[in-house]
């Protein structure tokens, strides 16, 4: 017996079904995209290697999937550098190419590429898959899509301001709840930095994060692990217990942070996005100031955003922030951006778990025409390409089979309506038309048949 196929562990195959819910996720995301005026752009699967590396850090570098040169790809190496087994070395001699990790780095790439064609400021949007040799489990695949939006050559806070506008759009559209979270990398530098620990921001930072599952003593207890002294962790209980509104909250980390330029910059930042975002009709959803939000420290520079669903417990939903310099890991330097990236595998679990898929997202067929054989075809057809001119989803069983056979596929594929054709329809020039939710038949002429449907 052949050996049943299979596919790599972190890869999935996409059904009918799931590619109907994706593309309508993915539908939607680019429809508000191109509202706020982002273009799309796409770039290879394959990146060079030496675009790749060194720009994820040493553990994303042992996470990309490197790709074999064509050919002989041993003729560069020697007996000596095989018996070495030197993995890191071995690899940069059999192969110039890998699979992108993310979708940033290419754009990067791609601006310096292109910048003499770009009018700046470039805003563009990118749906595309992105490979991470993982170790695969719930949630965490292999392949997986990102839909990325970025403007670069522009300094205006204006831009963080549209970001979240498209986020609360995009959510809107799918029904789906949510709060923003948002923080700024100069208000986190300036805390370290007023509390004498400008070295411990990450340490700080995770301890926060912490607060609502283990407590405040708890949390303070970490940061003294952490190396934190006892004056410091007194100046940080302000900012732990921090609560109120988001201008209540601007005011306490002002006064926090009095005697640190880089964090009175943050809070003046911060302050002007949730200005204009408070004003009527600008958000349908909560936009919140948190400060325990610091993804992304190693690239962010200004505000920090992340999404999370308010009905289905799961973790970030859609993320981002601004950067100052993506394009100088390619030697050009000084130009700033932001972006955010939604992520489409949670943003389809969670649709799924609260079931808010649009029935019309399904696009299945919606009228089945039985075959009764080939004069009831010849007079179907034309029936069916003028049912297709008026935007309706047909199509006609390819054999003569059986009616039940006919009538079993229609049911599988949750067809809602069956259009038969038999001698008696033929001579008075109509077509019965069978809902199949109801049982109800109708006896119609090809016109009333389309008004039917469009009812």
């Amino acid at each position: 017996m052949a050996q049943k196929p299979n596919i790599p562990k972190g890869t999935r195959d996409f059904g009918p079904i799931e590619m109907a819910k994706r593309n309508y996720i993915f539908n939607t995301i680019r429809e508000v995209y191109a509202l706020y005026g982002f273009q799309q752009i796409e770039t290879p699967a394959m990146e060079t290697l030496q675009t790749l590396m060194g720009k994820y850090g040493e553990e994303g570098d042992k996470l990309l999937f490197k790709v074999l040169n064509s050919g002989d790809f041993m003729n560069k190496v020697t007996e000596q550098e095989l018996q070495e087994r030197n993995s890191l070395h071995l690899a940069a001699k059999l192969c110039e190419k890998g699979l992108r990790y993310d979708l940033t780095v290419p754009f990067a790439r791609y601006v310096v590429m292109h910048r003499e064609e770009l009018q700046l400021p470039f805003k563009r949007y990118q749906i595309q898959p992105v490979w991470r040799a993982d170790r695969p489990q719930k949630g965490r695949y292999r392949e997986f899509y990102q839909c990325d939006a970025d403007v670069v050559g522009s300094d205006s806070l204006l831009n963080e301001v549209e970001l979240m506008q498209i986020v609360d759009t995009v959510f809107t559209r799918f029904g789906i709840r949510v709060q923003i979270k948002i923080n700024n990398r100069k208000i986190l530098s300036g805390i370290a930095e007023v509390i004498g620990a400008a070295d411990k921001i990450v340490d700080i930072t995770v301890a926060i994060d912490k607060l609502d599952k283990i407590g405040i003593d708890n949390v303070n207890a970490e940061l003294r692990e952490d190396g934190l002294s006892e004056e410091q962790i007194n100046k940080l209980q302000p900012i732990i217990s921090l609560s109120g509104s988001n201008e209540e909250k601007l005011q306490t980390i002002a006064e926090v942070l009095k005697d640190s330029e880089t964090g009175l910059k943050g809070v003046e930042e911060i302050k002007y996005i949730l200005n204009i975002l408070s004003n009527p009709n600008t958000l349908n959803n909560e936009i919140q100031l948190d400060l325990t939000l610091a993804r992304g420290l190693n690239y962010y520079t200004g505000a920090i955003f992340e999404v999370k669903a308010l009905d289905v417990e799961m973790g970030s939903i859609t993320g981002g922030g601004r950067y100052d310099n993506l394009t100088g890991i390619f030697g050009m330097p000084g130009l700033s951006g932001v972006g955010i990236s939604f992520g489409a595998d949670r943003i389809y679990d969670v649709l799924n778990t609260l079931d808010l898929y649009p029935k019309n997202s399904m696009n299945a067929t919606q009228i089945l025409f039985i075959n009764f054989g080939e004069r009831e075809t010849s007079y179907c057809l034309p029936i069916i390409n003028k049912v297709r001119a008026n935007g309706f989803r047909a199509e006609i069983f390819p054999d003569a089979a059986k009616m039940k056979k006919q009538m079993n596929y229609a049911n599988a594929k949750q067809i809602p309506f069956v259009a038969l054709a038999g001698e008696n329809e033929i001579n008075e020039g109509k077509i019965t038309l069978k809902n199949m939710e109801t049982g109800e038949q109708q006896l119609l002429t090809p016109d009333e048949l389309i008004a039917s449907l469009k009812q």
